[in-house]
This record gives structure tokens, sequence and C-alpha cells, in this order.
């Protein structure tokens, strides 16, 4: 089928090529890209058959706010907006309303599978109304491994468990990054690259994460001295708690987690070395080096 993909990105890019490996027609837009199809959302929506799908894989903010804006007024009615970006499940479910009002349909899709999508697929989890998320269920499909989509529920249940999925996320890598640093530490001189492999083979502790961890001990080595302790957050770690409070739910290890990002931009230790080279490997995140560990913008001013 015909989609029209906005945004050209670490995510963008690999979505984009992964459906045209499987014969879809991908339309796309992004200012700062070359190689898109399109000059301007106007020019993308003429390069598509109504009823449209356009499908926003750009940062969640004020961006996502601005495109949304913008094809609220070019899109036809009939046609669908997927958001495939980080949002906040409350403004997924706000623009499912505002999109509603104006005839078109509104798709919020949870995606998981960073920069190593394109080779084994994205995990998807999307919300939102019954016959627009069939109408777009060939991208779903075409874009997922075996078993690795679903329809969750309706508007802002996409983004919502992505959102804990993240969480989840913060809790995992911050359990690995704590165990080496123990390691790291003890009177033994250990070969952490050497133990992670092992641990990658009929342990119980073995994941995709421990995979990704093997393959930083070997780019930067087992001290992973070129890169900085510090270890940013993009905001779903917070979402998390916040509906954790608000559900009176316990979620301790996600709020330890968290914490512990924070606490890697006043202090150097080894676990925030391992987080912050996780999330370079599964997610193509910037590292910073030592030489360039300057602060971060606070996330929270996106």
């Amino acid at each position: 089928m015909q989609l029209g993909m906005i945004g050209l990105g670490r995510m963008g890019n690999g979505m984009t090529e992964r459906l045209r490996e499987h014969g879809h027609d991908v339309q796309t837009y992004d200012p700062n890209v070359a190689s898109r199809t399109a000059a301007s959302l106007e020019e993308l929506k003429a390069q598509l058959d109504p009823p449209r799908a356009f499908w926003m894989m750009i940062p969640a903010g004020k961006i996502t706010e601005d495109v949304f804006e913008d094809l609220l007024e070019i899109a036809d009615e009939g046609d669908t907006i997927v958001d495939g970006g980080n949002s906040n499940f409350r403004d997924s479910q706000r623009r499912y309303r505002t999109a509603q009002k104006r005839g078109l349909n509104f798709v919020d899709a949870g995606v998981s599978g960073g920069i190593w999508g394109l080779e084994v697929g994205f995990c998807l989890m999307v919300g939102g109304d019954d016959e627009p998320v069939k109408r777009v269920e060939p991208i779903f499909e075409a874009l997922a491994p075996e078993e690795g989509y679903a329809h969750v529920g309706p508007s802002g249940a996409g983004h919502f468990v992505k959102m804990v999925h993240n969480g989840i996320e913060y809790g995992l890598m911050q359990a690995y990054a704590e165990g080496f640093e123990i390691m790291d530490h003890s009177e033994f001189d250990l070969d952490l690259q050497q133990i992670a492999g092992i641990w990658r083979n009929g342990s119980v502790v073995r994941s995709w994460l421990l995979d990704l961890l093997h393959t930083a001990f070997e780019q930067h080595g087992s001290k992973l001295e070129d890169i900085a302790p510090y270890v940013d957050d993009s905001g779903e770690g917070r979402w998390t708690l916040n509906e954790a409070i608000n559900e009176s739910v316990p979620a301790m290890v996600i709020a330890a987690s968290l914490f512990a990002r924070f606490a890697t931009r006043d202090e150097s230790n080894f676990a925030a070395k391992v987080a912050a080279a996780l999330r370079n490997e599964f997610g193509g995140h910037a590292i910073r080096t030592l030489e360039k560990a300057q602060p971060a913008e606070d996330p929270r001013s996106h």
C-alpha cells in the first residue's frame, strides 16, 4: 500500500527501507534529508492516492505538534495520521479527538527496535479505532517481525504501552549497569567483555540487551574508556512514574533507575558508562565522550 513517511532519521529511514523491501510504495518528506521524494507536506499529499496515510516519525514535543497541525490543514476527510514517535499518550488522545472533529483518523503507534529494526523488524504497539488500524495494518505487518505487532486498544493505548515498555527498559538497563559496576570494583581482575559473552549462552540473565552490551565492550573496551558516565533520559521514564503515582501502583525499580540517571549528571561511575553504551547500541542514542561531557538540555523543555 501507499504511505507518506514524515521524518527520515535513524528510525524513519530504516522503516522506509524495510517497507520498500516488502513492496510498499513509500513517499517521504524530511526538510533535512536530500533523498526525500517531496519538498513539502503538500507535495507529499499529492504523491499519495486518497484515502491517504501519513506516518509521523519525528521527535515528541513541539515538532510533532507542529507537523500534526500542518497535516490537519492539508489532509482530506478520511485520511489517516499515524504518530510513530514517543509521544505522551495523553497528547495522542487529544490529537485523536482533534482529528475526529476534522473527519480525519488518528492512530498512535509505539515503535521499538531502534537502529536494528531494518534488519530484524520493529515491535509495534498500536492504539486507535478498528477501521483505520485495519486499513494501515499491511504497513504494521511489514514493519514487524512475526508476532511482533498488536492492536492493543483504543486511542492512546499504543503510546501508553510503549511508555511502560520504556520504563521497564530503564530498570533492565540499570540492573545490568549496577551488576557490571560491582564486578568492575571487585578485588578480581575480571574481563567484563568475556563475562558478558558467556552470560549470553545458557544464563537466566541472557537477553538482547546483554548481546548489545557485549558488542559495546568489543567496540569501546572492557572499561568503556571513551564513554562519559552520563545517561540521558528522554521523558518516558518520568511519564511512567507519573502514571504509577496516578494509579497508586508501586514502581520502585523504575523510579530508582530514573533517579540513577539523574545521579550521573553529578558524579562519575562505571554503571553510567554501561547504561550509556547500551542506549547507543540499541537506539543509536548519542554517547558523550570524556572530552565532550557537557550538561545536556533538560528533556522537560521539549
